[in-house]
């Protein structure tokens, strides 16, 4: 079994997410608490499943992943 990753950051205090994706692509958008569900659910329609969170004062920082 092999899985593909990727990365969802999320910076509250400047209201900034970042999401990662294989193949080099990379989407920025502004985002308060709600965006941050609505990016997170939208990935998980399309099979991906949150491997781990992490979390520093203004920080969220997910590593997602799909099975292949």
């Amino acid at each position: 079994m092999s899985y593909e990753f990727a990365t969802v950051e999320w910076i509250w205090s400047m209201s900034s997410i970042r999401v990662n994706l294989p193949g080099g692509e990379e989407r920025t958008m502004p985002g308060s608490y709600n965006d941050v569900v609505t990016v997170l659910s939208g990935l998980g329609e399309q099979g991906w499943d949150v491997a781990t969170c992490a979390g520093v004062e203004n920080w969220l920082y997910w590593t997602l992943r799909r099975q292949r």
